[in-house]
């Protein structure tokens, strides 16, 4: 995964009122947090923030006012109607590091034929992984399934350095079957 480099400034108005004149600016009010370290509240680019988180867990280089870290985001806060960015939380790491993270998962193939549909039981996977190695997605072949078959988390090939961060049983994906036509509806297109 490569490094984003944004450029964040240190922010020392915090409230309701500092949160509007910034968002109003084009910028999003944030704070980076870890290693025991105090919090630190920053300003970043609305844009170039938005730009960075179309990749899920994107590793970012934080340029706060001369000083570069490492930071993953933890927690972003959207707008509920207009999805606009409001809020942004930070985690600094540090190359090596394991960090918990959730990868999207994909599915590949074609379930068994017969009408059957796929269930996305968690639609992401809890992991480990190395902060500066976190894979953008995990793969998992749906392939011939046939209804009553799941996947479970154990069953999920992951790269190397990354282990999960669930039960090993718990179901990800299953595979239901199609229900039938109601008698009631079927008699009525029949008359």
């Amino acid at each position: 995964m490569a490094e984003v480099k944004l450029t964040a400034e240190a922010r020392a108005d915090f409230g309701k009122g500092a949160a509007r004149r910034l968002r109003r600016e084009a910028k999003v009010p944030g704070v980076v947090y870890g290693h025991g370290a105090e919090p630190q509240h920053v300003a970043v680019d609305s844009h170039a923030l938005m730009m960075a988180l179309k990749t899920p867990n994107a590793l970012i280089r934080l340029d706060v006012d001369g000083k570069s870290e490492l930071v993953i985001p933890k927690a972003v806060q959207r707008e509920a109607i207009r999805r606009f960015l409001v809020h942004v939380d930070f985690l600094a790491v540090k190359k090596g590091e394991k960090v918990a993270v959730e990868l999207p998962i994909q599915t590949e193939g074609d379930l068994a034929p017969g009408g059957n549909l796929l269930e996305h039981v968690l639609n992401t996977l809890p992991v480990e992984a190395e902060a500066t190695h976190i894979p953008e997605s995990v793969t998992v072949s749906i392939a011939g399934l046939e209804a009553g078959n799941a996947v479970l988390a154990k069953d999920i090939v992951l790269p190397a350095g990354v282990s999960l961060a669930v039960e090993d049983d718990a179901v990800v994906l299953q595979v239901v079957s199609a229900q039938a036509e109601a008698p009631a509806e079927a008699e009525g297109e029949a008359a």
